[in-house]
């Protein structure tokens, strides 16, 4: 099966070398703080890292917290793939009132009682946005519309009308509800595919509820196979700057296949190999790590047509 096409790394830059740090490849699970931005933090561990290469899969809100994933120099170029992968979070929503972001940070645009919303209608509401769902992207997001961001539209007054998009998710979980008058806020776990927006979650429920809604507080607690118990803050990295190696990054979220020495010197060279042999699973849907017999990481590779051929080398 082919692997779908990595996207870019975001906040990745090129340009002179900042001095005096050492300059290792591998990737840093970052804690995000609430109050900002992706872009900060990348600009933040590119000065720990003493390098501008750096990079990072997915974009997370100013709003929201936890998993990050940062590339360092060689690192970066994982990161199209990494932001294909599953993601999960904890998430707060507030029904009763509607904003012009979906979320806290935005106006609030609407108000309707959610005090008649029961533990069972709730749950309804919530088992349909369960699945493959078609998801409108909010309009303050960083969709690109005609080559501009759709947040920057919004704000000069032309909020472009978005279609549409496939997304998978895989488990929305109510955990607690908390009434406050007209109001009431619903604490839920949510497992999803890349590209889903929680603030859209948010507004559909509230949608299908009658009352609107928006998101009041987000942390995602897993990319792949990188979780929040493994992230790092900015403070902590600061006292003490280390990377996951690219050997043991790309092992914590991809498949592995071990070569010999011949396959791995032919794959180093951008050379095909003979698929994986599984005579009890089917092909990997994504990419495949490949590793040299000492351990090294040769390439990311995609199988088809009975090949393995590299998607990206890193040896």
């Amino acid at each position: 099966m082919t692997a779908p096409p990595a996207r870019e790394p975001e906040g990745l830059e090129s340009g002179p070398e900042a001095s005096g740090a050492s300059r290792a490849s591998g990737l840093v699970i970052v804690d995000k703080p609430g109050g900002m931005t992706s872009h900060d933090v990348v600009a933040r561990v590119r000065r720990l890292a003493g390098t501008r290469k750096v990079g990072h899969a997915g974009t997370l809100d100013p709003m929201a917290t936890g998993v990050l994933v940062v590339g360092v120099e060689k690192a970066t170029r994982l990161l199209g793939y990494l932001t294909l992968t599953e993601k999960e979070y904890a998430a707060t929503i507030r029904l009763g009132q509607s904003t012009s972001t979906d979320d806290a940070e935005g106006e609030i645009t609407g108000t309707a009682s959610a005090a008649g919303v029961s533990a069972e209608t709730l749950a309804a509401a919530v088992a349909g946005l369960v699945g493959e769902i078609q998801q409108v992207p909010p309009v303050v997001s960083a969709i690109k519309v005609g080559g501009q961001r759709a947040y920057r539209l919004t704000r000069a007054g032309a909020a472009p009308e978005l279609k549409a998009r496939p997304v998978t998710v895989y488990e929305f979980a109510v955990t607690a509800m908390r009434r406050d008058g007209q109001l009431l806020d619903v604490d839920a776990t949510v497992r999803c595919s890349s590209g889903t927006y929680i603030r859209a979650l948010a507004r559909d429920l509230g949608a299908a509820l009658g009352t609107g809604g928006h998101l009041t507080r987000l942390r995602r607690t897993r990319v792949g196979g990188y979780r929040v118990a493994d992230a790092r803050t900015l403070e902590q990295l600061a006292g003490r700057f280390e990377v996951l190696p690219l050997a043991q990054a790309a092992s914590a979220a991809f498949p592995r296949r071990d070569l010999t020495a011949d396959e791995a010197r032919r794959l180093a060279n951008g050379g095909r190999l003979a698929a994986a042999a599984r005579p009890a699973a089917p092909p990997a849907a994504g990419p495949t790590a490949a590793y040299a017999p000492d351990g090294a990481l040769i390439a990311l590779v995609t199988e088809e047509s009975g090949q393995a051929r590299p998607l990206v080398v890193f040896a």
